[in-house]
């Protein structure tokens, strides 16, 4: 499946369908019992329901957690955690043995009253035109979402070659987010040596007698505390589903040679391996422009 991110992006669902969601949110949480009652009104009437409902108390929680799918849909809220409530009600489905058939009646009907409800209830046109077409968006994408979380599970249930390959896809997850627990901790740790690192430097510039030559010691590692917390600003915005930027860490290379050659042109080291450094940092910095701007374009 692809990733929610990607999904609402195809749907063109912008901050500006969240905010017109939001914006008739209490009238549809106002609207949620009656409409939602025409719904499982119908359902109760199809010859499917005797076999699916045991009793009375599943007929309730049923439709408990239908209206606040509904109410859901005008949440405002629409991130990791609202997808995977959308791929556990495709998933139900198939473990109940409800065929997709009345999901999509069911989507088809929602749509049909939250029609009648902007109708009846938003006197603008232009207004309501825009929150319809937000409402259509949400509910394109819910029922995609759960449409190919249903397939999933059929194939997973059926397949046994797709189980196994669902199986090895969880566990790589599970160990990929692992290792991104590992990487945040060191990255917190390098963080805080590098913080100490940079409180050292400070202290010594007073004790130096090349004032200067402290001075610049503890600029280097000012630098590489910047490019650390850029390095958990990366890492921070690919957990929460963000691009992976490589510009980051060209530029901690960049940096390191950048510090590196500040202390030798202070320690008058030997003139040879400036030359090396210099045409380095300079390629570096090309390369640097080079994906930044790419990154940008993409």
């Amino acid at each position: 499946m692809r990733s929610f991110k990607e999904i609402k992006s195809h749907y063109y669902f912008t901050d500006e369908d969240v905010r017109a969601l939001v914006s008739v949110r209490q009238l549809m949480i106002e609207q949620a019992g009656r409409a939602m009652g025409r719904v499982d009104q119908w359902i109760q009437n199809l010859p499917e329901a005797a076999k699916l409902f045991k009793g009375e108390e599943q007929k309730k929680h049923v439709a408990a957690m239908r209206q606040q799918w509904f109410i859901g849909l005008f949440s405002g809220v629409y991130d990791s955690k609202y997808f995977e409530k959308l791929i556990r009600i495709g998933q139900a489905h198939v473990k109940f043995g409800i065929e997709a058939h009345f999901m999509n009646r069911t989507i088809s009907m929602v749509r049909t009253l939250c029609i009648e409800i902007l109708h009846h209830n938003v006197e603008d046109d232009e207004e309501r035109t825009r929150v319809f077409i937000s409402v259509e968006k949400i509910l394109d994408i819910s029922l995609d979402v759960i449409t190919s979380s249903y397939i999933e599970e059929e194939m997973r249930n059926y397949s046994p070659a797709y189980r196994v390959k669902n199986l090895l896809v969880t566990y790589t997850e599970k160990f990929a987010q692992a290792m991104n627990l590992v990487l945040v901790f060191a990255l917190i740790g390098l963080t805080i040596g590098v913080v100490w690192l940079f409180v050292t430097d400070l202290i010594n510039i007073t004790s130096d007698p090349n004032f200067s030559h402290g001075i610049i010691t503890a600029l280097g590692s000012l630098l590489i505390l910047w490019v650390m917390i850029e390095l958990m600003n990366t890492e921070i915005k690919h957990l929460k589903g963000g691009k992976f930027r490589i510009s980051v860490f060209v530029g901690v290379a960049l940096v390191a040679f950048i510090r590196d050659t500040m202390i030798k042109a202070l320690r008058h080291d030997s003139m040879h391996e400036m030359y090396y450094l210099i045409p380095l940092i300079l390629t570096l910095g090309v390369v640097f422009w080079l994906v930044t701007k790419s990154e940008e374009r993409n």
